[in-house]
């Protein structure tokens, strides 16, 4: 019997997204969640985050599973990414299988055992004994869980909200929550994302009456814009389109792939007659038609970002179009979203979205849901998770006010270690871990300095300057020619990159260094030479590229 739990957050503790978390005894280990995060502004040519696996490869032998709470990227994004190097099981519910299939399909992982799990039906992996249990969120099929081993049990909600009429009928099992709770639960971890929101999540219901409104009033198309994977909502959609008698067009290529599976899981349902394709669109009269895509971020090639620029090749904007944008917006996209209301707006449509309707709820428990679990799981400890540090602490504050002692509270960091033990829990250390960056085929070969230089390119743009000499006596065969990208207009420039020209044919012809010998010594002085000059003429710190050549 194990005599401690190491839990070590790989990701999700200082951020929105890339959660992951270790569960490490003696003898096994298992990673809860794999998610990536979308890059953040300063993080240009990034496509994704993903967390820092070394880990999990360090201690392979004792890697068991991976096991998932649902299936929204920030939670199984990474898993492409993490099976490369080490195979383990998947354990996941039905349909957050289904998805996840669909993703390793995709990066041709074919060889990747999955078991599929019920809520309510324990299952053992090493020194772990599991208990999924069914939560409520933005998405159909999520679960928290009761990791239970020598040293007691430890529940871990998942994202959560506690829904009470929730559209699929399958309600958040307090009865079992509760029921952990009066066996006694040494640690509980909870999600954190809505600690700041007073009250109550509203439920997922509440869209349709919105929805019907706008449904009912709109005399053209609807473009209705949500997340992918919120099945929910999209079947919400579905019935509110078959109330107002209107077809319902499915597009985008990651909305129509989850629909897909969705409905091949018995997890959507849509019949045949209401579905048509993009190309069955201007078969119908605008009044009758509806098409649900992606974009609600304002993703640069999603469904909703084509449409709006005129760049899709079926859908184009019409004056009589409303919009719908289902969706919050993540911190950070709020630019990129305004510019697409914007753009929608200027070619006529009516824009729908959380600023000026009730056309969303989060997904994610308010303070007075984030109390209820607590007072149902009556944890001896409890850890804060899912989100910045202002919502955790937030978060401790309301567990405090419940009863918990300070000193039981741990609110900890990516790369902590928080050791729990059958009489005690303490943090003991940390491990190296933080963001690897995916920058189209490259899986972590983007660092830090990378990032410095393509801000400053974009920021101060560059300058090459390209300097022949020959190859016999190491003299200039002739001026210097110098190329600027995002400095300066050329054309318009002449007097100054004829200065600037001058300056380094005097620098290199005064210059006591063999030019053929010490080129590395050379292009030291005319990157400094060349940064003074600028900076003192146009106060610009553009990057410099010195290029000798031997002729």
């Amino acid at each position: 019997m194990n005599s401690y739990v190491n839990i070590i957050p790989l990701g999700g503790l200082e951020e929105i997204g890339i959660n992951s978390t270790v569960f490490e005894t003696e003898n096994d280990m298992i990673l809860l969640d794999a998610g990536l995060m979308f890059p953040e502004e300063d993080m240009l040519g990034v496509d994704i985050v993903i967390p820092d696996f070394s880990y999990i490869y360090e201690n392979a032998d004792k890697f068991k599973a991976l096991v998932l709470t649902h299936a929204h990227e920030d939670h199984v994004g990474a898993i492409p990414y993490l099976l490369q190097n080490v195979k383990v099981p998947i354990y996941a519910t039905k349909l957050t299988l289904g998805l996840v299939k669909a993703k390793l399909k995709e990066f041709k992982l074919d060889d990747i055992e999955t078991v599929e799990i019920e809520p309510s039906k324990k299952f053992v992996i090493g020194d772990f004994e599991l208990e999924a249990i069914r939560t409520t969120h933005s998405i159909v099929d999520g679960v928290g869980y009761a990791i239970t081993s020598g040293i007691g049990t430890i529940i871990h909600t998942g994202d959560f909200k506690i829904d009470q009429t929730p559209v699929d009928g399958r309600p958040f099992d307090i009865l079992k929550f509760a029921e952990y709770g009066s066996k006694g639960v040494k640690l509980l971890m909870s999600d954190s994302t809505n600690a700041n929101h007073p009250g109550f999540t509203g439920s997922e219901k509440n869209i349709r009456k919105a929805l019907s409104s706008i449904f009912f009033s709109s005399k053209g198309r609807i473009l209705l814009v949500t997340f992918a994977s919120n099945i929910h909502r999209i079947q919400q959609v579905i019935n509110t389109a078959v109330d107002t008698k209107r077809k319902v067009c499915i597009t985008g290529k990651s909305m129509l792939q989850n629909a897909t599976i969705a409905r091949q899981l018995g997890y959507l349902d849509v019949a045949n007659n209401v579905l048509i394709n993009e190309n069955e669109i201007d078969n119908y009269p605008d009044y009758k038609v509806v098409i649900v895509t992606t974009g609600s971020q304002g993703e640069p090639m999603s469904g909703l970002s084509r449409i709006a620029l005129g760049e899709h090749k079926k859908i184009k904007i019409r004056p009589t179009d409303t919009v719908v944008i289902s969706a919050k917006a993540i911190p950070g996209n709020e630019r990129a979203i305004l510019k697409i209301i914007n753009s929608l707006m200027r070619k006529g449509a009516d824009v729908f979205f959380e600023g000026n309707s009730d056309v969303h709820v989060s997904g994610h428990a308010s303070q007075e849901e984030l109390k209820l679990m607590i007072n149902m799981v009556r944890p001896e400890y409890f850890m804060p998770i899912h989100g910045e540090y202002m919502m955790r602490r937030r978060h401790s504050k309301l567990a405090q006010d419940l009863g918990i002692k300070k000193d039981n509270i741990f609110n900890i960091d990516n790369g902590d270690i928080l050791k729990v033990m059958k009489n005690r829990v303490q943090k003991i250390g940390s491990i190296k871990t933080g963001r690897v960056f995916v920058d189209g085929k490259g899986v972590g070969d983007i660092e830090d300095l990378v990032l410095r230089d393509r801000m400053r390119l974009s920021t101060d743009g560059f300058i090459v300057i390209i300097a022949l000499i020959n190859n016999t006596t190491g003299e200039l065969v002739s001026d210097p020619e110098i190329i600027t990208k995002g400095l300066l207009y050329e054309e318009k420039s002449q007097k100054l990159l004829h200065e600037a020209t001058m300056m380094i044919k005097n620098l290199i012809n005064q210059s006591d260094i063999n030019m053929k010998t010490d080129a590395y010594e050379i292009k030291k002085k005319i990157r400094k030479a060349m940064n003074k000059f600028l900076y003192k003429k146009l106060m610009r710190s553009p990057m410099v590229l010195p290029i000798i050549m031997e002729v």
